[in-house]
């Protein structure tokens, strides 16, 4: 943690009573002590004060074994925090934050006691994500010094802090609140009063469609968790998050954003329920959607749902040869990953020139990866010389996997396929790498639906490493197994998944990003805040809209669009900002202008 140095100069919080000793608090307290200020830390629970106090004594041991604190260091971070189990304990504080259980009856119960114990200019913040903080406020007798102070676990590490403020949070409480939070090395982004606020709003939202889709019996749960990771760069998947979050802790988040928006997507899947009642809340408990070595543990293992081990799937068809249809930037990558891995490869486009075009922009790519030291000189030669340009679909009458790559259109794609199905011979494997049309309204436009498969690759293709395997209702065996095959030989990871909209990465990650333009659409948060927190509080690699202009704002509209379509949500309705920035031409960076202004190529 880049805390500031003890003989940094304070604001005026100079001590600060943090109640609660639980995971968060405890991480809340080593935050405070490691930047100077006194700590008293209450819990009316003995054996929580006593593990969090081992706790930070190991935790600052490990600092000054990696070289982060000296002895010297560790001992007055150590003698900066005091313990006691009176709340009358907090009376000097200048600054309390509680972080108890998320219940308004024990949070006001609290406020109600410290009401009587504190200062008249203390300052009370509450840790809540999930509860109105207008409501704790207006229950305290000071509700012009209440607001929210929400950071992100583990708090040591993770350098969002959220500042919410109500409509009775003086400024001057929410400017010396922000001031600390930056004083103690922290991203401090202010919001107001709604259940989730920006990260968990967003980040809850697409946890529980996660759980929906596993309960659906859609995609296996690591399957899921593999396929947000690797489509989208996140550090864990849904599922595996949810047992670190906690599934009880999760389901009362979502329980108080449906309340405040009554939006279908925000309420409970009811595994969620399930499993809370059952015990079986995550890591916390040993078990949750993942089972665990011991309560607590992050370590996996293996249970009834894992997939089998050394099972043979049914084999697949022999490839030797593919062909890609298409010569935009998806073609030109697949060609690349199939002709590297040792497949001929036929690579045909409308014109021989197009066609031509790719093949070059796969040499191009092939150097820059030579002269990254990625492959040799030799390596790269043998790889384009495997891949044969032409302007033609009747060279495919030799291939045995056909992957159509064209344009997102599906007339344009049923086009292809009745092409394909004339030109390619019996049993070869027919795929389309469509990101959000049917595969089975590609399949109807050949004699052999059985043979075809959606191969859904992640741009750019060559670095990215998730395959989307989708079958239809009439899919062969073989043909999927065939696919499967094929992406372990181009090592990629396939992840199996039926035939709707948006597959997996696309049904998550677009009602997110389209919950993050409602949130700018409201004037709820800044596109700036939203993506810091998303980035600090989420681990995301990118926020949304620093997304939403990479993708393109009209493929984003376009996905959203399907999306609801297919499942017939309100909540999946594309947010009207989303369609006037479309319909003005700010498309993102290809154009110059999204959400964002960006210098044009």
């Amino acid at each position: 943690m880049a805390a500031p140095r003890p003989d940094t100069p304070l604001s005026p919080f100079k001590t600060v009573a943090v109640v609660g000793l639980g995971t968060m608090g405890t991480g809340i307290t080593e935050v405070l002590a490691r930047a100077g200020r006194e700590v008293v830390g209450i819990d009316i629970d003995e054996a929580a004060t006593a593990r969090s106090v081992a706790a930070l004594e190991s935790s600052t041991a490990r600092a000054v074994a990696r070289g982060r604190l000296t002895e010297q260091e560790r001992a007055d971070v150590l003698a900066r925090v005091r313990t006691s189990a009176d709340l009358s304990a907090a009376a000097d504080a200048d600054l309390v934050i509680e972080v108890a259980p998320e219940s308004y009856e024990v949070k006001q119960q609290i406020f109600r006691e410290l009401d009587r114990v504190v200062r008249p200019g203390t300052i009370l913040a509450t840790g809540t994500n999930a509860l109105s903080v207008t409501r704790l406020a207006a229950d305290s007798a000071r509700p012009e010094r209440v607001l929210g102070l929400h950071f992100f676990n583990p708090a040591p590490a993770m350098r969002l802090v959220e500042v919410v403020s109500s409509v009775l949070t003086s400024p001057q409480a929410v400017a010396a609140v922000t001031d600390l939070a930056a004083e103690l090395g922290k991203e401090p982004v202010a919001v107001g009063d709604r259940p989730g606020f920006v990260a968990d709003g967003l980040l809850f939202g697409y946890l529980n469609q996660a759980a929906a889709m596993y309960e659906a019996k859609y995609a296996s749960r690591e399957d899921i968790d593999a396929a947000m990771r690797l489509g989208c760069g996140l550090p864990m998947g849904p599922l595996a998050l949810l047992d670190l979050i906690g599934v009880d802790t999760a389901r009362t988040v979502l329980e108080a954003m449906y309340a405040a928006s009554h939006d279908r997507l925000h309420a409970p899947a009811p595994i969620l329920r399930q499993l809370s009642e059952a015990g079986l809340t995550g890591r916390k408990a040993g078990r949750g959607f993942y089972t665990y070595e011991s309560p607590g543990s992050g370590t996996l293992v293996r249970d009834a749902l894992t997939p089998p081990e050394g099972d043979a799937p049914a084999p697949g068809r022999p490839v030797r040869v593919i062909g890609v249809a298409g010569s935009g930037t998806m073609a030109s990558g697949i060609a690349e990953v199939f002709a590297k891995a040792g497949y001929e490869v036929v690579l045909a486009a409308r014109t021989a020139g197009k066609a031509e075009a790719a093949r070059a922009r796969i040499g191009g790519s092939l150097a820059r990866s030579v002269d990254r030291g990625r492959m040799s000189a030799e390596t790269a030669a043998q790889a384009l010389d495997r891949i044969t340009a032409t302007g033609t679909y009747d060279d495919f009458a030799d291939v045995d996997l056909a992957v159509e790559a064209v344009a997102e259109e599906l007339a344009v794609k049923q086009q292809v396929f009745a092409t394909l199905d004339k030109v390619c011979r019996p049993g070869a494997v027919l795929a389309t790498t469509t990101s959000s049309l049917p595969v089975i309204a590609c399949a109807r436009a050949t004699s052999r639906p059985q043979d075809v498969v959606g191969m859904h690759f992640f741009n750019p293709a060559p670095a990215m490493k998730l395959v989307e395997v989708v079958r239809t209702v009439l899919t062969a065996d073989d043909a999927h197994a065939t696919v499967r095959e094929v992406c372990a030989e181009v090592r990629k990871h396939p992840v199996d998944c039926g035939d709707r909209a948006g597959f997996i990465v696309n049904a998550l990650l677009f009602p997110y990003l389209n919950n993050a333009i409602k949130m700018v659409q409201e004037h709820y948060a800044s596109l700036d805040d939203i993506d810091a927190a998303m980035k600090l509080g989420g681990g995301y690699p990118m926020g949304p809209f620093e997304l939403l202009d990479v993708v393109g704002l009209d493929v984003s509209l376009a996905i959203e669009k399907v999306l609801h379509r297919e499942f017939r949500d309100p909540g999946l309705a594309p947010a009207p900002l989303l369609e006037h920035l479309v319909a003005a031409g700010c498309l993102g960076r290809k154009t110059g202008r999204g959400f964002r202004e960006h210098a044009r190529r």
